[in-house]
């Protein structure tokens, strides 16, 4: 035990130093700032639903708010939510898949903010209608193994735990993600983007690699569980630093050094390894500068609106290398948006 606290006071010191004294325009808290305003003066991405880019994008700037203490920006974000639980309900997500279950993080971190009942039921109904037919496994019926799942699944079982404390709910996102190192993990530590698809995509090893640090917050210290999936996160956590650029950022195709640099994925790769360092499990000495060099490399990315380029469009899997080479680079794409909020938040966290 004594270890431990030397080890955690030592990494909370360390991230001190790394994740402070940042050059002008480059904080947590001014980028934060930008980003989360950026997001909440838009539009909804779809008339008819909400989908996972907006609500990772909304979870981010709640965070934001709620750690930087931004109270008229939190009471923002809620009031843009409200409408969806009278007269815009029509856009919660009805579909039994993952890029709309995830939408059930966003009530709950309202929940976990305001301790208001009503987006406690909304959350919790989403989280226990994903897995009302699990299979024999116990796996969610939305279970389909793309590296996407390792997030999308995971998160809103995570926040119904942080929301409730109910061990039913950690114990679904741990087997979850257990099952999908033990099926999709390659020996290198990275990810292909589905068991068909040999190709290393970075925004698809990002949602692995912010699921299982988001995971690994909560999981208790005990859980039989934790220690694969902490395995499994620091392989890929030292797989990534051999293929971090100078410039800090990663690629779109991860090991090929011909693709070009794609903002979303490093965007969550830094969240990875901030939340890496700031507790304890990677060592902060080669970490938390990496970390501090990929958070400044995404900072000329950010255009004088407040978006980030050269973020990949939604992609599909595909058993094509030029496929992935050829993705379009977008701009203010909210996939590359909720990113910069995570680490902003992350960066904020003690």
């Amino acid at each position: 035990m004594a270890c431990v606290a030397i080890l955690g006071a030592a990494a909370q010191g360390y991230a001190q130093k790394e994740f402070q004294n940042w050059p002008a325009g480059s904080s947590p808290q001014e980028i934060g700032k930008r980003v989360a305003e950026r997001f909440v003066a838009s539009r909804h991405l779809r008339d008819n639903t909400i989908i996972y880019p907006e609500t990772c994008t909304w979870y981010g700037a709640l965070t934001f708010a709620q750690l930087s203490g931004n109270k008229d920006l939190t009471r923002r974000l809620i009031e843009r939510f409200d409408p969806l639980l009278t007269t815009d309900a029509k856009l919660v997500p009805t579909e039994r898949h993952v890029d709309f279950s995830v939408f059930g993080a966003v009530p709950l971190e309202i929940y976990i903010e305001t301790k208001d009942k009503k987006y406690l039921d909304l959350g919790k109904m989403i989280a226990d209608r994903q897995w009302e037919t699990p299979d024999a496994d116990g796996l969610t019926s939305e279970t389909r193994f793309w590296i996407d799942d390792m997030f999308m699944i995971t998160a809103v079982q995570v926040q119904a735990y942080r929301a409730t404390g109910d061990q039913k709910y950690i114990d679904r996102a741990a087997l979850e993600m257990t099952a999908y190192l033990d099926k999709l993990q390659q020996p290198n530590g990275l990810f292909f983007h589905a068991p068909d698809v040999p190709f290393y995509w970075g925004r698809g090893d990002g949602w692995v690699a912010v699921g299982m640090a988001e995971l690994l917050r909560s999981l208790p210290a005990k859980h039989p569980r934790r220690a694969r999936i902490m395995a499994g996160y620091t392989k890929m956590m030292d797989s990534l630093l051999k293929y971090q650029g100078a410039d800090g950022m990663w690629r779109q195709l991860i090991d090929h050094p011909e693709a070009w640099v794609e903002t979303s994925s490093t965007g969550m790769f830094t969240f990875a390894m901030i939340t890496g360092v700031k507790n304890g499990w990677l060592k902060e000495s080669t970490f938390g500068p990496a970390a501090r060099k990929a958070w400044l490399g995404l900072i000329p990315y950010i255009n004088k609106d407040s978006d980030i380029t050269n973020v990949c469009e939604g992609t599909n899997k595909k058993n094509d290398l030029q496929y992935y080479l050829d993705r379009k680079q977008n701009t203010g794409d909210l996939h590359g948006q909720a990113p910069l909020l995570w680490c902003a938040s992350a960066l904020l966290r003690k």
